[in-house]
């Protein structure tokens, strides 16, 4: 019973980390729900009232989520610092809010600072969301004068209980989380295989279904990943220690896509494409049962059952998990194949090769391991790794070159939510006198982490939309609560937990719950009625369209100028990861591939982001949804054999079976310029110089009379000729002309 409990524990662990990763969206809730708890609790017990009450409870929700440093001692410079910023922005707010003109000029200038702020990193934001934020704060309570020195007492209060939550009831350090990014990465990993699994036993109808899943598991794996990269500088020891890890973790997600694309080829008719992977709704290809005699698929299946062991076990478990271990290692020697079609025997040996990948994994997550029960095959991979291990060595990453002046990001979006508040402010005042702060803060949400005037459409309909469901559901609960005061504070706290964790999920959703809270707030101050929530409504939808009428005509950045802007930086990141790794495979010197391919996966993740304006469900431009989603397909299957080179070439110094091949850089030279042509053609319409297209990359090394994978492995020719048939790929939707080669 106590082992089937651990069990049953630990499977509802692995689906709270795979679900949340980090358990950052849990830590979030809980963080800013515990500092409202506690400042409540201090203030009631302390005889304030309910303003002072609100006030105190908006502030510790300010001072909690506005800190976003990783280290814990600048968290606490942040939230130190703060608490002056709050002081007088509060007591300005309560100053100015007799003098209507001067207070209007004064939030402008708040404003503009708040975001101007942000270009001197997580600090300069935090503040200057603090000393908007409470302002506001002061503007929802009507604070005067008089009240200043309560309200004081309640932010102090707030910092406090903040800081209390933050470093004593709910603490985060810099390793935990890694190590808890770890655990979800394991768990998503193991949720891929698990899709895998469903994709072998797929029937000509579940097909589809079970590609989708697939493709989801790809994607969130692929998200953990770059999660874990931009947190392994601050919670490992050394550069050393990041380095290894960040290596195990491309190594296990590339060897776990790549067993799932042999997977579907296997089953199909012909070679599945990988653009079938990274594209969504491509339908599957047309498949039938596993080639080969049964008894290779049922051996197929216990092994990926013995893999998904492998990777889900947190503890050593013993011979038995050793001996799985062992059969599976055996595959990369060619032990044990079954008697089966080449395409079925490469899934066996992609099986072993991510079963090395997940103990490798292991490795440098959890340190060495018992070696007692290792078969010579084990033994092997583990001298391979041990040698990968030494020959890891770090480079410095050149900076590139800032922009300045009005074309900075965070000036330009000063400049634009300055003026997009004042037009909010005048519209605002029109509709109400006493709630026109609600456009400004619209205006203001709509700029935050948004980059183009597209962008900020689709977030200002996101928030109208959850707003006005959310009204709905604040005349609800309101209506439910009437003047049980503490009832009310409850369901606040409920509230802003569910709007802390779904804020990374769904911006509707989060507005939704936002605007309900705003509800029982109104009625714990006594000014809740039908007229107000409908006012927010329309001051919500003014704001949103300042905001947008801010971007489209002050310093504007249209959503085809950041696309392509990113799109030349995606290419030219994936020109220099594609040449590093081919010249290393060359035989040249070795390099920093893993930045590179870091980096390249940071700049598709921002062009993702770019492009949902044009890939949202309700835009009317059709043709031009399915073009940016082909693309981004497209980049992402160049990004996934770009990674996969880079990671075989580090793999060159320590791999008995890769050798260097100096006829690499000729042959894979017209990839490279075709990416290159590619961003060109992005940058600057009037470049004509066309795509090439020719021979394969395979009958290329071919014209020496030398063995052609001797010196070379298969996987390496693999990837050279996918990426190769990737790059041209993109010239059609790209309007880039293509032209055969005559060489």
């Amino acid at each position: 019973m106590k082992a089937a409990g651990r069990s049953a524990g630990a499977r509802l662990r692995d689906r709270l980390a795979a679900s949340d990763p980090g358990l950052l969206r849990l830590t979030a809730g809980l963080r800013t729900v515990g500092a409202i708890a506690v400042t409540l609790a201090v203030l009631a017990s302390a005889g304030n009232d309910v303003t002072h009450l609100v006030a105190g409870a908006m502030a510790a929700m300010v001072a909690t989520f506005a800190i976003r440093e990783k280290q814990r001692g600048a968290q606490a410079v942040t939230l130190a610092l703060g608490l002056p910023v709050a002081l007088v922005s509060v007591s300005l707010g309560a100053v100015l809010s007799e003098r209507v003109l001067v207070g209007d000029v004064f939030f402008v200038v708040l404003i503009f600072a708040a975001v101007y702020g942000r270009r001197f990193g997580d600090r300069g934001t935090a503040l200057g969301l603090i000393g908007f934020q409470v302002y506001f704060v002061a503007l929802f309570v009507g604070a005067s004068a008089g009240q200043l020195p309560g309200l004081w007492a309640a932010l102090a209060v707030a910092f406090a209980c903040s800081a209390l939550v933050r470093f004593a009831v709910v603490p985060v350090t810099p390793s935990g989380l890694l190590l808890r990014l770890r655990q979800a990465f394991r768990a998503r990993l193991g949720r891929l295989v698990s899709a895998q699994l469903a994709l072998l036993d797929a029937g000509p109808d579940e097909m589809d279904k079970a590609l989708e899943d697939v493709r989801l598991a790809n994607a969130r794996l692929h998200e953990t990943a770059l999660m874990i990269q931009s947190r392994l500088e601050e919670g490992t020891p050394d550069e050393s220690t990041a380095r290894l890890v960040q290596r195990r973790i491309a190594d296990a997600e590339i060897a776990a896509e790549r067993l799932g694309l042999l997977l579907l080829s296997a089953r199909s008719a012909e070679r599945a494409d990988t653009l079938t992977l990274h594209l969504p709704g491509a339908p599957a290809p047309e498949v039938g049962r596993l080639p080969g005699p049964d008894e290779a698929t049922a051996q197929l299946r216990r092994d990926l059952r013995a893999l998904r062991v492998l990777v889900v076990r947190t503890r050593p478990g013993g011979t038995s998990v050793a001996r799985l271990r062992n059969r599976l290692l055996g595959y990369r020697d060619e032990e044990n194949l079954p008697a089966a079609t080449p395409a079925v025997r490469d899934v066996f040996r992609a099986v072993g090769e991510t079963a090395r990948a997940v103990m490798g994994l292991r490795v440098a997550l959890e340190g060495p391991q018992d070696e007692s029960d290792d078969s010579p095959a084990t033994a092997r991979s583990r001298e391979e790794l041990d040698a990968e291990d030494a020959a890891i060595a770090g480079e410095e990453a050149e900076e590139a070159e800032k922009p300045k002046g009005l074309e900075r990001p965070t000036t330009r979006a000063a400049v634009q939510v300055s003026v997009g508040s004042t037009l909010a402010i005048v519209g605002g005042e029109l509709l109400s006198s006493h709630r026109w702060y609600w456009a400004v803060l619209t205006c203001w949400i709509v700029f935050i982490n948004t980059a183009s005037t597209g962008e900020i459409l689709v977030k200002g309909y996101r928030r109208l939309l959850g707003t006005v469901f959310g009204v709905v559901a604040g005349i609800l609960l309101a209506a439910l609560v009437g003047r049980h005061t503490w009832t009310a504070f409850f369901l606040v706290l409920v509230l802003i937990f569910a709007m802390f964790y779904t804020a990374p999920l769904s911006y509707t959703l989060m507005s939704f719950f936002v605007t309900a809270m705003l509800g029982l707030l109104y009625t714990l101050l006594h000014t809740y009625s039908w007229e107000v929530l409908v006012l927010r409504v329309e001051e919500t939808a003014l704001g949103a369209a300042c905001g947008v009428v801010a971007a489209a005509l002050v310093l504007p950045v249209n959503t085809d100028r950041r696309t392509n802007e990113l799109l030349v930086t995606v290419l030219e990141r994936l020109a220099g990861v594609t040449e590093a790794a081919v010249g290393q495979l060359s035989g040249g010197p070795a390099g920093d591939l893993l930045d590179k391919a870091r980096e390249l996966d940071q700049a598709l993740g921002d062009l993702r982001s770019a492009t949902q304006p044009l890939t949202h469900p309700v835009t009317p431009l059709r043709t031009r949804r399915t073009n940016a989603r082909y693309v981004v397909a497209l980049l992402e299957t160049c990004a996934y054999h770009a990674r996969s080179l880079a990671a075989t070439a580090e793999l060159l110094p320590t791999h008995p079976s890769i050798a260097a091949d100096p006829r690499l850089r000729g042959a894979a030279g017209r990839t490279v310029r075709n990416i290159v042509t590619i961003a060109d053609r992005v940058a600057e319409e009037d470049v004509t110089v066309p795509v090439e297209t020719g021979p394969s990359i395979a009958s290329l090394l071919g014209g020496d009379g030398t063995a052609r994978y001797g010196r070379i492995t298969d996987r390496v020719l693999r990837h050279l000729e996918r990426l190769d048939e990737a790059v041209v790929g993109l010239a059609r939707p790209l309007s880039v002309p293509v032209k055969p080669t005559d060489r």
